[in-house]
Parts: structure tokens; C-alpha cells; sequence
């Protein structure tokens, strides 16, 4: 049984990464790329597991994704779909500014 670094309790009693969801200051910007390529990035998590929130984002958003130095780039122009989903996966409505 594997038990948290954190808080001590066995992982699937953990509760470290619901309590670290309030905490975040999480950034959503548009960013245009090369040949006039968009990509909504989303940053400023800290403590949290990227890659199960990268998932949900590029399933409910039928888009590919990827992440990079713990910043999610996301294909096309999203900044007005990721907040609502980000408060349904559990961040507050203030932590997430777009």
C-alpha cells in the first residue's frame, strides 16, 4: 500500500490534491503561433497532478494537448471553455482567471 508524502494517509485516502485546488492561481491566455496557429495555455499549478486535468480538458474539448514545464498547451482557441470545466473538476471560481 502506498501512502502520501504529504499528509501520511494511504494515496486512495489522500486528500492533499482537493485541498491544494483551492489554493491555485491558474492562469488561461491565448497565444498565437507560428503560421497563425492558436494554442490556449493554462499554468500556475502547483502541487497538483497536470496530467489527469490535461485528459479531462483534451476529452471534454475533442482537441490534442500537451504539456510542457507544468504548462498545459491546448490546439485552438479554448480560453472561453476551460473555466467553467476547471470549477467543475473542483477550482474555485477565483483561482481560475482567463
Amino acid at each position: 500500500m502506498e501512502i502520501c508524502p504529504k499528509c501520511g494517509l494511504p494515496i486512495q485516502a489522500c486528500v492533499c490534491q482537493e485541498i491544494g485546488k483551492g489554493e491555485q492561481k491558474i492562469k488561461v491566455e491565448l497565444v498565437k503561433r507560428k503560421y497563425g496557429k492558436l494554442i490556449t495555455t493554462v499554468e500556475g499549478f502547483k502541487n497538483i497532478d497536470t496530467k489527469n486535468i490535461l485528459k479531462e480538458l483534451k476529452q471534454v474539448l475533442a482537441c490534442g494537448g500537451t504539456i510542457k514545464n507544468g504548462l498545459i498547451e491546448l490546439q485552438g482557441d479554448h480560453s472561453g471553455k476551460i473555466k467553467p470545466i476547471l470549477i467543475k473538476l473542483g477550482f474555485s471560481e477565483e483561482s481560475v482567471e482567463d
